[in-house]
C-alpha cells in the first residue's frame, strides 16, 4: 500500500473535536502530495456521522452560536482509527487490483487509456440506480460505504486511484458546474472521468473538445486546474452541513470554515473563486474573530477569477451581487450583477448551461423586480429609478444575457424574462431614459475589455450595448415615451425567429438536445459484471 497515516497522525485518533480533524488536515497537507483519498475519507465519515439520521429538533442551526464555539472543544461523534484505515485500505485495494500498471506504456506521462481504465474502474464500481442530486454522496465515505457518488465525487475518486496508482500527473480540473482531469506533459492533456447533469451520456476518456471551446461548462480556457494541495480545497469546499430543508449542522459548518481557513492560510485558494465564495458564505452565518469580512472574500474572488481566469467565472460575481442584495445595497447589487454578465459574452447558451440559468433566472425574476419595487414606492421613491446610472447597470445586465444567448440554438429570454425585463424598464423615470447615453458596438465585436457605466464629458453617464438584440432595442430604451408593448414583442419575436432560423440550420442537434434534457432524474451508470474482466 503506497500510503500510510504517520505517527503523529495516528496519534491523533480518536478523532473527537473539530480541532482534532483541522491538525490531521494540517498534517496531511505538510506533505508534497495530500492524499485525496484519506481526507475525503476522514471528512465524508465526519459529515455522515453529523448528518445522516439527526432529527432537526436535536441540532444547532449552522446559523447559531454553538454551544462551545471553539473548535478545539465542539465535540464530535469519536472516529476510530480502525473506520479509517479500513476504508482507505479498501479503496486502494480496489484499485490496486483493478489496473495493471505495466500493461501501459507510460513513458512520456500517463497514457490516456490508462485514465479511461481509472475511471472505469470508479464507474463500475458505482451502484446500479440512485438519485445523482442528493447531498452527501461527493466523498469516497459513500462510495466506500454506499457505492453512491455524485458528479464531482467521481472525478475526485478518479484523482484519487491515480495517486495511489502513483500517476502524479494525474490533477483535478473544475469549472463552475463540472469536473475533469488534466495529465500528461506540461498537463497539456484533457480527459472527461464523470458525467454532467442529468444525463449519463459516457464520454470518460475523450478530451475536452474544440466544440466546448464556448460552452459555460469548461469556462472556455478559465477551468481552475488544481495542484496536489488545491485537490484537497476541493474535497472541503465540497462537505455539505445539510441535514435536511431546514436545518443545516452547525458542527460540519465549523469544520467545513475552520479547514478553509487552514488552506486559505496556506494559499492555497488563492487561485479558486468558489472556494473562496463559499468561505463567505460561512463568514456571513458565524464570523471568526481576526478575519477577513465576507465582503473581502468575495472580492477577493471575483478579482482571483477576473486576473487569473480571464473573466470567465459567473458565480463569484452573483455571490457577490446577491451579498449586495441581501444588506440592501441595490444599486452595487445591480452593477454587480450586470458586470456578472460581462463572462457570458465568452459563451453560447446550451442546455448543459442549467444551474447557471437558474442563478441568473432567479436575479432576474426575482431579485431585480424586488429592487424596482421597494424603491419605486414609499420614501425611497426618489432614489434609484430616478438614477441614470442605476438604469444603465440594468441594460447592461440585460445586454450580456442578450448576447449569451445571440448564437445559440436555445433562447434565453422567453416571455417570462421578457415580462420582467419590460416591467422594470417601464418603472424608471422618462427624463432619465433621456438622459442616458447608450451607444452601440460595431458588428461582431465581443471585446475582451471588460464594459462598465462611464461618464462623458458632460458627465452624462454611458453604456456600450454588445448584443444584437438590445441595439435593436435601443431607440425604445432611450425614449422618454416608454412603449412596453413594442418592446416585448420585439424582445419575444426576435427570440422565435432566431431560435427557429438555428433550428434549421441544425435540427437534428437541436431534437437531440431536447431528447437529452428531456429525462428526469436519471439514474447513476449501470453497474458491470466485474471491471478486472475487462
Amino acid at each position: 500500500m503506497r500510503r500510510v497515516l504517520t505517527q503523529e497522525q495516528q496519534g491523533l485518533f480518536p478523532l473527537r473535536s473539530v480541532a482534532d480533524v483541522v491538525r490531521l488536515f494540517a498534517l496531511e497537507l505538510d506533505k508534497k502530495r495530500p492524499s485525496v483519498a484519506l481526507l475525503s475519507v476522514v471528512a465524508g465519515a465526519v459529515e455522515h456521522s453529523l448528518t445522516a439520521v439527526r432529527p432537526d429538533a436535536d441540532c444547532p442551526d449552522a446559523g447559531d452560536e454553538h454551544p462551545s464555539a471553539d473548535a478545539e472543544t465542539v465535540p464530535l461523534p469519536p472516529l476510530e482509527y480502525d473506520t479509517v484505515f479500513a476504508l482507505y485500505a479498501k479503496f486502494c485495494s480496489l484499485v490496486l487490483d483493478a489496473v495493471d500498471l505495466a500493461a501501459y506504456d507510460r513513458s512520456e506521462g500517463t497514457p490516456r487509456d490508462l485514465v479511461k481504465r481509472v475511471s472505469d474502474v470508479v464507474w463500475f464500481s458505482l451502484a446500479r440506480s440512485y438519485h445523482k442530486d442528493k447531498p452527501h454522496i461527493q466523498s469516497l465515505y459513500s462510495f466506500l460505504t454506499g457505492n453512491r457518488l455524485d458528479c464531482l465525487g467521481v472525478a475526485l475518486a478518479v484523482v484519487a486511484a491515480c495517486q495511489v496508482l502513483g500517476l502524479d500527473d494525474v490533477l483535478l480540473a473544475l469549472s463552475e458546474d463540472h469536473a475533469w482531469v488534466v495529465f500528461g506533459p506540461e498537463r497539456s492533456q484533457t480527459a472527461e472521468v464523470t458525467w454532467h447533469g442529468k444525463g449519463n451520456e459516457d464520454k470518460r476518456g475523450q478530451p475536452i473538445g474544440v466544440s466546448s471551446a464556448r460552452s459555460w461548462l469548461y469556462l472556455n480556457g478559465g477551468a481552475v486546474t488544481c495542484n496536489a494541495h488545491m485537490q484537497v480545497a476541493a474535497v472541503v469546499a465540497s462537505i455539505s452541513p445539510t441535514i435536511s430543508g431546514s436545518a443545516d449542522s452547525a458542527e460540519v459548518s465549523l469544520l467545513q470554515q475552520r479547514l478553509l481557513w487552514l488552506l486559505h492560510d496556506r494559499d492555497t485558494l488563492a487561485a479558486y473563486p468558489l472556494a473562496l465564495c463559499t468561505l463567505a458564505g460561512l463568514e456571513e452565518q458565524r464570523a471568526t474573530p481576526d478575519r477577513p469580512k465576507p465582503l473581502e472574500l468575495l472580492r477577493e474572488a471575483v478579482t482571483v477569477a477576473r486576473e487569473r481566469y480571464g473573466n470567465r467565472h459567473v458565480y463569484p460575481y452573483t455571490t457577490l451581487g446577491s451579498y449586495y442584495y441581501r444588506k440592501k445595497q441595490y444599486e452595487k447589487a445591480l452593477e454587480t450583477w450586470a458586470s456578472g454578465t460581462e463572462p457570458l459574452k465568452h459563451y453560447d447558451y446550451s442546455r448543459d448551461d442549467e444551474e447557471v440559468y437558474k442563478e441568473l433566472m432567479e436575479i432576474t425574476i426575482d431579485h431585480i423586480p424586488h429592487i424596482i419595487k421597494e424603491v419605486g414606492s414609499g420614501i425611497s421613491a426618489h432614489s434609484l429609478i430616478r438614477e441614470p446610472r442605476c438604469y444603465l447597470h440594468l441594460l447592461r445586465f440585460y445586454d450580456g444575457l442578450c448576447h449569451w444567448e445571440q448564437d445559440s440554438s436555445t433562447p434565453v429570454l422567453h416571455i417570462g424574462w421578457a415580462k420582467q425585463m419590460v416591467g422594470c424598464v417601464a418603472k424608471f423615470d422618462p427624463e432619465v431614459r433621456r438622459r442616458a447615453a447608450v451607444t452601440c458596438a460595431a458588428d461582431g465585436d465581443r471585446t475582451d475589455t471588460p464594459t462598465s457605466v462611464s461618464d462623458n464629458d458632460d458627465s452624462t453617464p454611458s453604456v456600450t450595448l454588445y448584443s444584437e438584440k438590445m441595439a435593436g432595442l435601443r431607440d425604445l430604451l432611450t425614449s422618454e415615451r416608454f412603449n412596453p408593448q413594442a418592446m416585448s414583442l420585439q424582445l419575444t419575436a426576435q427570440s422565435q425567429v432566431s431560435s427557429r432560423r438555428r433550428d434549421d440550420d441544425d435540427g437534428r442537434r437541436t431534437k437531440r438536445q431536447r431528447r437529452d434534457t428531456g429525462s428526469a432524474a436519471a439514474a447513476a451508470p449501470p453497474a458491470a459484471a466485474a471491471v478486472a474482466a475487462e
